[in-house]
């Protein structure tokens, strides 16, 4: 019983009457040299195949804007909000631009009065104000304000984008 176990875990050990003829013990030799092999392979084949994965989002990857800037719009919006037939409420916040190129605060600052008059206008538009005190109406809002902003500097031709709108302080005051 010892002797087949032991010959069934290591197959390069054969019976004395195959030394006589080393052809079975090739053969075995090579199947458990290709089994190891295989194995080994098998192994390494996940952490490849991570690897390339690894190198494919990373080349797909849009790279981020290599230069930030933020441009504070002061002083704060205060305006009317909600529905006109309510007592009023009022929204104060303060909002800083996040731009990716040097130039752009330049062109910011040149139509800044169109800029805010775009901003006064959509903040006065909110009439849900359980909606824009949620942090989803927030967000909605911020990319709203994001789109007009870049509309306007799409319309004065600055050859500049605005990158995000920053919401640094946000209030809803209800009446």
């Amino acid at each position: 019983m010892d002797r087949w176990l032991h010959r069934s875990l290591c197959p390069a050990i054969l019976p004395n009457r195959f030394h006589e003829n080393d052809e079975p013990r090739q053969f075995i030799m090579k199947q458990t040299t290709t089994f190891w092999l295989m194995l080994v392979l098998t192994a390494l084949l996940p952490v490849t195949t991570l690897a390339q994965d690894n190198e494919e989002n990373t080349s797909e990857e849009e790279p981020g804007p290599r230069f930030t800037d933020y441009v504070e719009m002061t002083p704060a919006f205060v305006t009317h909000v909600g529905p006109p037939t309510e007592r009023p409420s009022y929204l104060k916040t303060d909002i800083s631009l996040r731009v990716g190129t040097e130039t752009a605060r330049a062109a910011i600052e040149t139509h800044m009065p169109r800029l805010r008059h775009e901003l006064v206008m959509l903040f006065g538009e909110q009439s849900d104000l359980d909606v824009l005190a949620s942090p989803i109406g927030q967000k909605d809002l911020r990319e709203q304000a994001l789109e007009r902003i870049n509309q306007v500097m799409e319309e004065q031709r600055t050859g500049e984008t605005v990158v995000d709108v920053l919401f640094t302080t946000f209030v809803v005051q209800r009446s």
